[in-house]
């Protein structure tokens, strides 16, 4: 494209911008497991103190707030989730992971999954095709290290991809990729025209914690949305996805959500959907390989 005069971008080459990656067939499944009616997949993105780092920064006090997350989020998370009988996915930076590999065990231990989610949570969109696939490759491997599992989800940090990446995660054998916003329900990927095989679970920006509750300096964001008009959002979308028999998203952050006064959102929300009717709550591997039976 052509930054300063995109009018005068030719047409084949905008096109071809397009097609670069683009949504293919929709999975939806014939049937949800146990005869439930719609499913429910948490993620919970563990960017600890890689949401400084990440930046190139290494502010103490932001360092700390990382911490945060780790030392006080992620057991909250864990404990309402035990409490609700929910499975959920938890992607780390590889960083975030190997700054306290002790504190990813009670995850996997609960039955959890741990998924990529870059090496120090740097901006995918910016980096060459060789470097991004040896970031990829290197937290894939250094998750597995730690979990003893073969990470098989990605989610590109800051949900930013470049041209390459989707190409890069189906030849780094991922089964799915979590980072794009095409539909609100699971779609093949289709790169150049040409499927891919790998299963998108999209996600958005309305389905995100910390568009409403995160409070950040540089970029300067401000918290706008009371935990009531939160918890009312993402109440609203489950809904609509149980009424369509579909999958219900949501991404957290425990450095957002994990707070006293905000982890009831996630509490409550659990509480509701277990009173619509009979909800799956898998992990996001567990929805992806039920999808894939699609293609």
């Amino acid at each position: 494209m052509n930054p300063d005069r995109p009018w005068d971008t030719p047409e084949a080459e905008w096109r071809a911008d397009v097609a670069r990656v683009r949504a293919g067939r929709a999975l939806r499944p014939a049937s949800w497991p146990g005869g439930a009616v719609c499913a429910l997949a948490l993620s919970f993105d563990c960017d600890h103190e890689t949401f400084e780092l990440g930046a190139g920064r290494a502010a103490i006090g932001r360092l700390a707030w990382g911490e945060y997350g780790r030392r006080v989020g992620v057991p909250r998370i864990l404990d309402v989730l035990a409490r609700h009988g929910a499975r959920a996915t938890f992607f780390h930076p590889a960083v975030a992971a190997l700054i306290d590999p002790a504190a990813v065990a009670p995850i996997v231990a609960a039955g959890h999954e741990v998924g990529v989610h870059g090496w120090i949570h740097e901006n995918t969109s910016k980096l060459d095709p060789a470097t991004e696939r040896d970031l990829m490759a290197r937290a894939r491997d250094a998750l597995a290290g730690i979990t003893g599992v073969q990470p098989v989800g990605h989610r590109a940090a800051q949900w930013d991809l470049s041209a390459a990446t989707v190409g890069i995660v189906a030849e780094l054998g991922f089964l799915y990729d979590s980072s794009l916003m095409a539909d609100d329900e699971p779609y093949e990927l289709v790169t150049d025209g040409r499927a891919t095989g790998l299963v998108e679970i999209p996600v958005d920006w309305v389905r995100d914690d910390a568009v409403y509750l995160l409070f950040n300096r540089e970029p300067p964001t401000r918290p706008h949305t009371p935990p009531e008009a939160v918890f009312d959002i993402f109440r609203r979308e489950f809904d609509a996805a149980f009424d369509a028999g579909g999958v219900c998203q949501l991404t957290f952050h425990p450095f957002v959500i994990g707070y006293r006064s905000r982890i009831w959102i996630l509490d409550a929300l659990l509480a509701h959907a277990r009173a619509r009717g009979p909800v799956w709550l898998p992990t996001h591997a567990e929805l992806a390989a039920h999808l894939r039976q699609a293609l």
